[in-house]
């Protein structure tokens, strides 16, 4: 698939500009291009400020003009000298400025070379660029563009300089169109981009010759390699020159022989191996030196949960999930076999399947190296052994040993005890045998309940224990149990002293039990809620429906549960507190038996609990509404 899939690429159609061939015309044209560019706009630039200093120097006003103006702007006579600058200024002749205006130190204005604004002559100047000028002391120049065409702008101070300060007597305005420097600058700039122009499309001629001699050997050596994949091994590249392409093209005529060689003897080997690993119902995976998966059979994918493809090339560290505890040196010197236990649940299973019913897989591992003849480790192979079933029952049947044993060896010893006791002659002690037999029965009662649960809890992991179903209202079901227990107050005053607050629902919650094991349910966590409860506390029960469940919790303000305990409370003969629950005549197996129980009426349950907080178990059960039916009661 994988040679397919690259074969099917190689023969692909490739578009103009995903071609070498393109790519090479391209970049030479735009490498052409960017330095033509480059070159003209620093051209242009420099003509550009050339043509615009000439302009400058063109039209400035001559020193003697200004030695002239001058010399009348400082007389007190303001009429003769209106007349003189008037004179003066009509003299300059310079067809390339538009205007020139003379203002004294005031902002008055003097003199002006537009005939037709001689009436502004004595007053105050609205430029406000003059002014600053003259206050400043200091010549402004600027270049303007408008929808009349671009203008050159000049403002220079006049100074005395017969006076030490060189007092500022005033300053000129001169103002020059600029449109014959821009329109040459523009015709010389279009020249240039058809000049770039031509050169770049002959550069792009130039361009595709020399790239089609590069990529022809190419295209042809490309087609050689597309046979060579497909198994053809016949063709031979042409040699055009002993360049480097001519050597390459040497190069793969040679591969051309030496792979179909090869290729014929790694057919016949991997035939006779791919026959013998898919026939294994063990997995097997080989690697590399490096530790990289090269091999591995379909028994193996189904263990590891993966396939070829994504295995083919990765770690074997990886693979088996030992990359932490493992390196691949630590396999190849000192380990020979191993148990694992992968994570076969992939990641669109883990919205779907619970951690619950996930398979759990136990593999034994065993490896093996893979040396040649001069002791060359060239790689390693493993072989998976699924020793699930095994392992899980090793471990089931240890625990329940374990235990079992534990469990029945505390009473039987303390039965023991007592007999020897009383075989040594307390029997005759009127005082202490009736409390030698009494202990000596509630032990025997003790293991008679713990066999009794177990056999209980066994009919459950076996599916053989029977469920008596029938409708009842839960709400009187969990009244009439709570009831038993407030009797019990009545009736007893040796028992502990616990007060039971009832929240339930108004609404008739009709659902489908088995009374008699609900009960025992139910029976089991009141009673823990009274044994680990202050004497006087509260036992707090809700009834409430919530999302098409019925939901039941029992609260009491015990010491409550360490947060490391509460995912193993529902574990057979878990304790908590171990030896205050055996004092309390616990068997730990009350909770487990409870869980089975709610899971068998497809319910649930769980705890929440905190240390000094008290706990609150809850148990939900599936239901849906249901108007018909007598009320429970205790015939039922």
């Amino acid at each position: 698939m994988c040679a397919f899939s690259v074969t099917s690429r190689m023969n692909g159609k490739i578009r103009l500009f995903q071609s070498i061939h393109f790519k090479i015309a391209i970049v030479f044209v735009l490498l052409l291009l960017a330095t033509i560019e480059i070159i003209g706009a620093y051209f242009v630039k420099q003509l550009e400020q050339q043509n615009v200093d000439n302009f400058e120097s063109m039209v400035t006003i001559q020193p003697y003009i200004s030695t002239q103006l001058v010399t009348e702007l400082s007389t007190d006579d303001t009429e003769t000298a209106n007349r003189s600058v008037k004179n003066i200024v009509a003299d300059i002749d310079n067809s390339s400025i538009s205007e020139v205006l003379v203002v004294d130190n005031k902002g008055v204005i003097r003199g002006t070379s537009n005939a037709n604004d001689q009436a502004s002559i004595g007053q105050r100047t609205p430029k406000s660029d003059i002014k600053s000028v003259i206050y400043a002391n200091r010549k402004k120049t600027e270049i303007t563009s408008t929808r009349d065409g671009s203008y050159y702008t000049s403002i220079t101070p006049l100074t005395n300089q017969s006076t030490d300060a060189n007092q500022v007597v005033g300053a000129i305005y001169v103002r020059a169109s600029m449109d014959t420097v821009y329109r040459n600058i523009n015709q010389v700039t279009v020249i240039f981009l058809t000049a770039s122009l031509v050169a770049g499309l002959l550069g792009m001629i130039i361009a595709i010759f020399i790239a089609r001699a590069i990529t022809q050997p190419i295209d042809e050596m490309k087609k050689q390699a597309i046979q060579i994949a497909d198994g053809d091994y016949s063709g031979q590249v042409r040699i055009y020159g002993h360049d480097e392409l001519g050597q390459l093209a040497f190069a793969v005529n040679n591969l051309s022989i030496r792979v179909e060689e090869a290729q014929e003897v790694s057919d016949a080997e991997r035939r006779r191996l791919d026959s013998v690993l898919s026939h294994m119902t063990d997995g097997v995976i080989a690697t590399d030196r490096r530790g990289n998966v090269t091999i591995i059979n379909e028994a193996a994918q189904g263990f590891l949960n993966t396939t070829g493809d994504d295995t083919i090339g990765e770690s074997i560290l990886t693979v088996l999930g030992i990359e932490k505890e493992y390196s691949f040196r630590d396999l190849l010197e000192n380990k020979r076999d191993m148990v694992i236990e992968p994570d076969t649940q992939n990641d669109e299973d883990e919205q779907t399947v619970s951690p619950d019913h996930a398979r759990h897989l136990i593999l034994h591992v065993d490896f093996s190296l893979i040396q040649r003849e001069t002791g060359f480790i060239s790689g390693l192979v493993c072989v998976l052994h699924d020793v699930t079933e095994q392992e899980k029952n090793e471990r089931e049947r240890r625990e329940f040993v374990s235990n079992v044993s534990h469990e029945l060896r505390t009473p039987l010893t303390s039965v023991r005890s007592y007999i020897e006791a009383l075989s040594d002659g307390a029997w005759q002690d009127e005082k202490l045998a009736p409390q030698f037999l009494t202990v000596t029965q509630e032990e025997t009662d003790r293991m008679i309940r713990m066999i009794n649960e177990l056999l209980a809890l066994s009919r459950l992991d076996q599916g053989t224990a029977k469920m008596e179903l029938e409708y009842v209202n839960f709400n009187e079901f969990f009244n009439y149990i709570l009831d038993r227990f407030d009797m019990m107050l009545k009736t007893d005053p040796k028992q502990k002293r616990y007060r039971i607050e009832r929240e339930f629902t108004k609404h008739d919650l009709w659902v489908e039990i088995d009374t008699d094991k609900m009960m025992q349910v139910i029976d089991n966590i009141m009673n823990n809620a009274i044994k680990y409860s202050p004497d006087g506390g509260v036992i707090t029960t809700r009834l409430i429906e919530s999302h098409n469940n019925l939901v039941v919790s029992i609260s009491d303000q015990g010491l409550g549960i360490p947060r490391k305990d509460i995912s193993k409370v529902f574990d057979r003969f878990y304790r908590v507190d171990k030896a205050r629950s055996r004092k309390q005549g616990g068997t730990g197996l009350g909770l487990a038996i409870s869980k089975e129980v709610v899971e068998a009426h497809h319910g649930r349950i769980w705890v929440d609990s905190a240390e000094g907080r008290g706990s609150t178990f809850y148990i939900s059960l599936p239901y849906e509404p249901y108007e018909d039916g007598g009320e429970w009661s205790e015939e039922n």
